[in-house]
């Protein structure tokens, strides 16, 4: 029996039966006020161990020099202060990499708060293992500097090589700093301004956006809430803040009862996986699965006479064996209204391999039988 068969069997037995289980209005819906923003900035990695950019790439050098005026260093003297005192050293670009930072501003950040950052190379670096990001502004859409964003990138992936040949574990490109980003400006929401809030369902659904309105005007009275449609909810709150936080704190702790999710397929190609949503239903389809198998096996003579009788070797026309085998494989039929059950125990007794899996489930859709969204992805 094919492993993924086992667990998708095993799936049945756990959530097969339908049960009636409620949710809390805060895991289903977020708060239009508190959306996210995205946030992008160019920076200087330094302290790498020759991993960097080079003196190749113009941009790296550019930035370099402009950073290091700024700290009152001349650096289009071709003089420097090093070279003049004997020493003969030089900035070496290998140690720096010029990198592009995101991070994503969380809604009602405050100035202080600190929030994580992705740092990638953009340049030649092979690796930004070890590397400090320099002081680095982050700007929003808008053009403003919302935070700034430095200290040691934290890299899990190695990179080694010897002889010609290299492994390497992870992206050694791309790092992160957990907090590395400090918040210094606040993004305007209308959290505190307007006279509704907006409550958006993380997943669209007619059914759920109704549960979740009932059941705000069955705890606050009728007309407080009112779905615009099946993602939107309106909600009338009280216009002092503090009163308003607590409202929504006592919304956000409602139980409802969340519509069924559309009947859906979803097969991983690259990795073989398949999940069948509960709702999956099959109408009358008969499905034969079976596979032929040729085998050819070829036997080489030679004819090696007599050496008394002075003869010669001499090769002799090869023997060719052919069979050809067909499994006896049942053709299985689904009756009308088939649920999720029977789908996987008639798979099962057929015999099928993942591959086959997917194979009758396209098929199944491709005529109709299948009563499902199937996505592949």
């Amino acid at each position: 029996m094919n492993k993924l068969i086992k667990t998708l069997a095993l799936l049945l037995v756990l959530v097969g039966a339908p049960t009636v289980q409620a949710d809390r209005i805060k895991d289903l819906v977020s708060i239009a006020a508190n959306r996210g923003n995205q946030l992008i900035g160019y920076g200087l990695v330094v302290g790498l161990q020759g991993t960097g950019d080079g003196t190749d790439l113009s941009f790296t050098t550019q930035s370099m020099k402009t950073l290091l005026n700024r700290l009152g260093v001349d650096s289009e003297n071709p003089l420097t202060d090093f070279e003049a005192a004997g020493s003969g050293a030089k900035i070496d670009l290998k140690n720096v990499a010029a990198v592009i930072i995101t991070a994503e501003l969380p809604g009602m950040a405050k100035p202080g708060q600190r929030i994580d950052i992705n740092v990638s190379a953009i340049g030649k670096a092979t690796s930004l293992r070890g590397g400090n990001l320099l002081l680095t502004s982050l700007r929003g859409a808008d053009g403003g500097i919302y935070a700034l964003a430095q200290g040691a990138l934290m890299s899990t992936s190695v990179s080694a090589g010897a002889a010609g040949s290299s492994v390497s574990t992870g992206v050694t490109t791309a790092s992160r700093i957990p907090g590395g980003a400090t918040v210094e400006k606040v993004v305007d929401n209308s959290f505190d301004k307007s006279d509704n809030i907006l409550f958006n369902l993380r997943e669209s659904d007619y059914t759920t956006a109704s549960s979740i309105t009932q059941a705000i005007n069955t705890q606050f009275g009728s007309d407080v809430a009112r779905a615009l449609d099946s993602v939107s909810i309106v909600v009338r709150a009280p216009l002092d803040p503090s009163q308003r936080v607590n409202f929504v704190s006592l919304i956000e702790n409602i139980d409802v009862q969340p519509g069924e999710p559309p009947a859906r397929v979803v097969i991983n190609a690259r990795t073989g996986t398949v999940v069948i949503s509960r709702n999956v239903r099959v109408t009358a389809a008969a499905v034969n699965h079976g596979s032929i198998s040729v085998s050819v096996a070829v036997t080489n003579e030679v004819s090696q006479p007599n050496t008394l009788a002075q003869g010669t070797t001499a090769p002799m026309q090869n023997t060719t064996e052919i069979k050809i085998s067909e499994p006896n494989k049942p053709m299985f039929l689904f009756q009308p209204g088939v649920d999720l059950r029977q789908i996987v125990d008639a798979v099962n007794q057929v015999g099928a391999t993942t591959s086959a899996l997917i194979a009758i489930l396209e098929a199944l859709k491709s005529s109709g039988s299948l009563r499902a969204e199937l996505l592949v992805i």
